[in-house]
């Protein structure tokens, strides 16, 4: 999907991919957390170190306006991950300066989550992904999407930071249907076999 869909419609596009080419613009970029470093989908542990050889798992989402090349249009993007030690030298690592073609994953904004502490936008705080305020502070529009693994840089963010969490419901599915069957199989033996009122 390209962003001429139209940015009413993307609020109803979340998970779906988006193409994009255009410049990013870091004088503006920002970090969210502190976040988990996601893996082929699933969050590292904090216990091991993972396959980074990492001490920790927790870090920061870098969140960088991207100017698009055919509009004068800014949205953000999510670059990806970093280490908390690296909070406070991100921004000299490498980086892409010439205009370049990306695909991310649209997300939408989210709500603030239980026991997580208010976004504080003065101080360049934030806990959590309220695109309105992002892009407030970016003077973007709120279109957020989130680099896939492929566009990783060396001594760069580590993309792919989307995770999709499927909720396991068989379990209830089976105890509603079996009651539903149970229930009508009862009513039925009672009207047609025993030639009783159902009530």
């Amino acid at each position: 999907m390209r962003v001429e869909t139209g940015l009413n419609e993307l609020k109803d596009k979340e998970y779906y991919r988006m193409k994009v080419k255009g410049k990013f613009l870091y004088e503006k970029e920002f970090l969210i957390g502190p976040r988990s470093l996601i893996i082929n989908g699933e969050a590292v542990s904090e216990k091991g170190g993972g396959i980074l050889s990492r001490k920790t798992s927790s870090g920061y989402y870098v969140i960088t306006p991207f100017k698009l090349e055919d509009r004068d249009l800014i949205i953000m993007v999510n670059r990806g991950w970093i280490p908390r030690c690296d909070r406070s030298i991100y921004k000299m690592g490498n980086k892409i300066i010439d205009p370049v073609e990306v695909t991310g994953i649209i997300r939408t904004t989210e709500e603030r989550p239980p026991f997580i502490l208010n976004n504080t936008p003065a101080k360049g705080v934030w806990h959590y992904r309220d695109l309105n305020a992002m892009a407030k502070v970016a003077e973007a529009e709120p279109v957020y999407i989130e680099l896939l693994a492929e566009y990783n840089i060396p001594q760069g963010p580590i993309g792919g930071q989307t995770k999709v969490t499927l909720r396991n419901e068989h379990l209830s599915y089976i105890i509603t249907w079996y009651s539903l069957s149970a229930c009508t199989s009862y009513m039925w033996f009672r009207q047609f076999i025993q030639k009783l009122p159902l009530i």
